[in-house]
C-alpha cells in the first residue's frame, strides 16, 4: 500500500490517499487531519491527468482486521467497529456519526 499526496493543482485540494494497486483504501482531506477509511475499497482509481507525490511516513494507520471488532447488526449484517477513532462501517454512522455499536463498545 502506498500513500500518494496529489499535487495538481489548480481546482483541485493537495488531498491524501492510501492505494493499494488502484483500489482506494482511505484518504485524507487537505484541510482537516480527518482520515476516511472505506469498508470494501473503490475499485479504478484512476490517475489519469492527475500528478502525484509518495508521502512519508505513510500517515495512515495499519488498519488490519484484528485492530476492528465485528459486531451483528440488528439485522444480521456484519459491521466493523474501529473503537480507538469510535467510528462503525453500519449505514448509521455513515449517515448520523454515531451509532448504537460504537456506544455499546464505549
Amino acid at each position: 500500500m502506498e500513500a500518494l499526496r496529489e499535487i495538481t493543482g489548480g481546482q483541485f485540494h493537495p488531498h491524501i490517499y492510501l492505494l493499494d494497486g488502484t483500489t482506494l483504501i482511505a484518504y485524507q482531506r487537505h484541510d482537516t487531519k480527518e482520515i476516511k477509511y472505506f469498508k470494501n475499497g473503490i475499485k479504478g482509481f484512476d490517475k489519469r491527468g492527475r500528478k502525484f507525490e509518495v508521502v512519508k511516513p505513510n500517515p495512515f494507520k495499519d488498519k488490519a482486521k484484528s485492530a476492528l471488532i465485528e459486531v451483528q447488526g440488528s439485522k444480521g449484517n456484519s459491521y466493523f467497529v474501529d473503537p480507538e477513532a469510535k467510528s462503525c462501517t453500519c449505514p448509521g454512522f455513515t449517515f448520523r456519526g454515531d451509532c448504537k455499536h460504537v456506544k455499546e463498545l464505549a
